[in-house]
């Protein structure tokens, strides 16, 4: 079987040293199982250095322990795991959330990308696909099971443009269009004769000017606002 466009991203993500993962859920087990598979299975690649059970500890834990990326409960109690998320990314934006539900709903995917996270998987996933998405992450990937992606592109409506492509610069433009593609950060990286590091910069300042937290997102507002090869 050949290799997968995740295979290639989270290759690309992976740089020789391993991820290090905090893992914030309201029930120790869980977590502590998360964690021991996790160490299990990723053959290095992966190392859980820390865990709670208070979403408000959250930003704490990754600071504490300069974690790459937190893995997220949604549903735990107040201030919640949605809080829990845009407190670790107003911390620090370079951190990358994925959020875990026990259900696989579109609203709560929805939510959580909103928030800040950079993917969405159900607790009912195949535990040994976890390690590829916690890699993807961290090369600028979102991710999400594809029925899940498939049902939040289907509820977008097309909207107006309201002069937002007329409000980019055409550099801007363009990173929009390469991240639409779907192309990774090294190969915008490489495309654009910079940097991976300038590239994951302009690519958070080119999110928050269309008003959006994930690639996701703008990917499908590029399409709502019609932005093609030509534009």
């Amino acid at each position: 079987m050949g290799r997968s466009v995740l295979d290639d991203a989270a290759a690309a993500a992976h740089h020789g040293a391993p991820v290090d993962v905090v893992v914030v859920d309201d029930h120790p087990l869980f977590s502590r199982g998360l964690a021991l598979l996790l160490d299990g299975i990723s053959d290095g690649r992966v190392r859980v250095v820390g865990t709670t059970d208070d979403a408000s500890a959250a930003t704490a834990l990754v600071r504490r322990h300069h974690a790459d990326v937190a893995v997220v409960d949604l549903h735990m109690p107040p201030p919640g795991g949605l809080r829990a998320i845009a407190a670790i990314r107003r911390a620090d934006p370079m951190v990358r959330v994925v959020a875990l539900s026990g259900l696989a709903e579109a609203d709560a995917a929805l939510e959580a990308l909103r928030a800040g996270a950079a993917g969405f998987l159900p607790k009912t996933a195949d535990p040994e696909t976890l390690v590829r998405p916690l890699l993807a992450v961290l090369d600028g990937w979102s991710v999400m099971p594809e029925p899940l992606l498939r049902r939040l592109l289907e509820a977008a409506t097309p909207t107006a443009d309201d002069g937002l492509l007329g409000r980019l610069t055409s550099d801007e433009r363009r990173l929009w269009r390469l991240l639409a593609d779907g192309m990774s950060t090294v190969d915008m990286a490489t495309t654009l004769h910079v940097s991976e590091r300038t590239v994951k910069r302009l690519v958070a300042t080119l999110l928050r000017r269309l008003g959006v937290s994930t690639r996701v997102e703008a990917a499908a507002l590029a399409g709502r606002v019609g932005l093609g090869r030509g534009s």
